[in-house]
């Protein structure tokens, strides 16, 4: 700017530039609640030194008091935006000077920033290898290649294995040019290429194994995207030879991981399968062994019931009790009859763990003992930390159909959606019970709320976790 005439640079001090001395010294610091600055005199005219930056070497700029907003009769705040935006100004205000460590620290910050953003987007060129992560990604399990059983798969893996061994010997498994030269000698390159070619297939193959011996039920997308990225690798590595699995070989590859995945999953589904019917047969079993006993027990009782009864007629007496308590017996005898001859009937069940699995989650089951009590008993045992509660046990003569009923009507809300054979939902009893009165259209006995007891009794003593 100008001054009486002369044009003065405004910028006296930086780190480049010492701040000027002055004639007649008449410094005196102005202490501002935002910004500290200091007035100097040169020649008679009053300079204002403002700070720029941070720290005690931060460097200053000089301006003339009078163009320091308000003349010499009041000393306003100054922003320290302000400041700055005078200091980029033009020639007639001032210059800025910018502090290098603040450039730094901005650069810093946004390489922070850069990184934490590439930590957590996936990256093109990464394989995940978490079977977690990989499994809630896809979701539920569906098969590549569905087939009847365990001993279908693995007939068609071994004529994929036969195939694969056909292209291999055949050298159809990897390309490569037959064109390179090694010391200006074709067949040197030829033979150079031919031995890379072998190395680099024992390479993929090495992975394609691994893939295939590390397979569980589930992870078969990690398996895939770490064989194709093999691939990629060797195409990379080999483009001076033009070298490359071929497309058919890794086809296969990729099926042969497919089907060996679907073979494992099919074979857990079965074993499961035979567990499940194996539990069955015990069950049956042992309801047969209770409704034998059962009956056995009654016509014993029934036995001793008659011959009561024949000795009172015989003194020419009547006991209306025991009448009534043998027509009872035969009602019972008939009961268990129809129970052992239809293996349908039974008894539907509706129970929930609170501390177990939370408030709004029930178990809708079947169970065919004498005492249905017994069966929500053993589920209460120590697999779960704590009882059953018992919202209905209803009877039905065909009890397996109304349960499949009601499975298939909460089925969207199953906890385990990867096996339909577990019976916990995301239900209220509540809405269990009206489900349930649409199918039976009355229930004696329904109880809507859960005691809970232990579950109440406990948590008040459990330590306190972390968040």
């Amino acid at each position: 700017m100008w001054i009486e005439d002369e044009p003065i640079d405004p910028v006296f001090a930086s780190e480049d530039v010492p701040p000027p001395t002055t004639d007649a010294t008449a410094s005196s610091p102005v202490a501002d609640s935002q910004l500290t600055v200091t007035e100097i005199e040169r020649d008679g005219v009053v300079f204002v030194v403002l700070p720029v930056g941070r720290g005690a070497g931060s460097p200053v700029v000089t301006i003339p008091r009078s163009s320091w907003t308000g003349g010499s009769g009041d000393r306003p705040t100054v922003e320290p935006s302000e400041v700055q935006d005078r200091a980029i100004g033009s020639r007639s205000t001032e210059r800025a000077v910018v502090d290098p460590r603040d450039q730094r620290i901005a650069s810093l910050e946004a390489e922070v920033l850069r990184l934490r953003s590439s930590t957590t987007a996936p990256s093109n060129g990464a394989v995940p290898l978490d079977d977690q992560q990989v499994l809630q990604s896809v979701g539920i399990y569906r098969y590549h290649h569905p087939l009847e059983n365990a001993v279908a798969y693995k007939d068609r893996l071994t004529v994929i294995e036969a195939e694969i061994a056909a292209l291999v010997r055949e050298g159809r498994a990897i390309e490569r040019s037959n064109m390179f030269t090694f010391d200006n000698s074709l067949a040197k390159g030829r033979k150079m290429s031919d031995d890379l070619s072998k190395l680099m297939l024992r390479a993929y193959n090495a992975e394609a194994d691994n893939a295939v011996r590390s397979l569980r039920a589930g992870n078969v997308e990690t398996a895939k995207r770490r064989l194709e990225k093999s691939r990629e690798a060797i195409a990379r590595l080999g483009a001076m030879m033009e070298m490359r699995i071929a497309a058919e070989y890794h086809d296969l590859r990729v099926e042969e991981v497919e089907l060996t995945s679907d073979w494992l999953m099919r074979k857990q589904e079965e074993r499961e399968l035979e567990r499940d019917e194996r539990a069955r047969l015990r069950e049956e079993k042992r309801v047969q062994q209770e409704l034998e006993a059962e009956r056995e027990r009654l016509d014993k009782e029934r036995a001793l019931i008659e011959q009561t009864i024949e000795r009172l007629r015989e003194n020419g007496e009547v006991d209306a009790v025991l009448e009534a308590r043998l027509g009872q017996i035969d009602a019972a005898i008939q009961q268990n009859d129809f129970r052992a001859a239809n293996i349908r009937a039974g008894y539907v069940y509706v129970i929930s763990n609170r501390g177990a699995f939370g408030p709004d989650v029930v178990k809708i089951g079947l169970t065919r003992r004498l005492e249905p009590s017994d069966r929500v008993n053993e589920l209460g045992g120590a697999s779960v930390p704590f009882r059953f509660d018992v919202h209905t046990i209803y009877f039905s003569e065909d009890a397996v159909s109304l349960e499949t009923e009601l499975h298939r009507h909460f089925a969207s809300r199953a906890l385990n959606q990867a096996n339909p054979r577990k019976e916990f939902f995301f239900a209220t009893p509540a809405e269990v019970r009206e489900v349930l009165m649409q199918k039976v259209g009355a229930l004696l006995e329904f109880r809507e709320d859960a005691e809970a007891t232990e579950y109440l009794q406990s948590v008040g003593a459990w330590p306190v976790r972390a968040a």
